[in-house]
């Protein structure tokens, strides 16, 4: 494990693999480095990239100076980046890719940008989150109402069912979902209502490419295409038979590979 600090003086811990182009992975909700996800696509990587997998602030082995705002996000990975050697491709997932938006959007030096399914809302008919959805999480956590916390971004954020988040109240994951609640404010702050922040998206100069499973909700479909269509120069490429909820990093993997050694 390696640490770098923040411009607040918040301590960023990451791990590297491998040797090559950095690669940063941002981690959506509910992770950190070292989830499986997270690790195993650093594994897969790593024989022709040099991975870096970090703890965004609050989870894991890196610090949460309190308050928490946005820019304190894009200010650590800007300093992860500036750890590695002055600049470095970006593959966000979910709330991690409107991360790794916001970062390149503010100037951190991204050469190559990897959105994946960023959880923006661009159909007629989806409904927004409330605008003050953040404050309504941190209120639940700070309640001592984490659970609470978790069912509200499940189904608000994400639309899944309350009676399958019911049955995952009685899994062996729900320790590791609690353990993490109180960054579930940080992901929606970041989110906001889940509109597609067009006015932001001319800034964006690295090459982007926004993925999406054709097997995935439709409105995150509808959102990463949406997102594609106001970056400039951005690409859209589907994931034939993909779903959010169970990804396969070994599908997704050679998809990353191809575009981070791209020529």
């Amino acid at each position: 494990m390696n640490k770098t600090t923040s411009a607040d003086g918040t301590e960023i811990a990451y791990d590297t693999y491998g040797d090559g182009p950095p690669v940063i992975i941002i981690s959506g909700a509910f992770s950190s480095r070292e989830h499986q996800v997270v690790s195993t696509f650093a594994e897969l990587l790593s024989p022709s990239l040099k991975v870096i997998a970090y703890d965004r602030r609050g989870r894991g082995d890196s610090g949460d100076t309190a308050p928490y705002a946005v820019q304190r996000e894009v200010e650590d990975l800007a300093a992860v980046v500036e750890a590695v050697g002055g600049s470095a491709s970006v593959y966000g997932l979910a709330s991690g890719a409107t991360l790794a938006f916001e970062a390149a959007a503010a100037g951190v030096s991204i050469t190559t940008l990897v959105l994946q399914e960023p959880p923006y809302v661009a159909g007629d008919d989806e409904p927004k989150v409330p605008a003050d959805f953040a404050d309504e999480l941190a209120a639940a956590v700070a309640d001592d109402r984490r659970g609470d916390a978790i069912a509200l971004f499940m189904t608000k954020q994400l639309g899944i069912p309350a009676e399958a988040i019911a049955d995952m109240k009685h899994s062996a994951t729900w320790e590791t979902l609690d353990a993490l609640a109180h960054t579930l404010a940080y992901d929606a702050a970041i989110t906001g209502d889940g509109s597609v922040p067009a006015d932001r998206a001319a800034a964006v100069r690295a090459e982007t490419t926004v993925i999406a499973g054709t097997n995935s909700p439709e409105w995150m479909q509808t959102g990463a295409r949406a997102i594609a269509d106001v970056i400039p120069g951005a690409k859209y490429r589907p994931l034939e038979g993909m779903d959010h909820y169970s990804m396969d990093p070994t599908v997704v993997a050679p998809v990353l590979l191809e575009i981070f050694t791209a020529k």
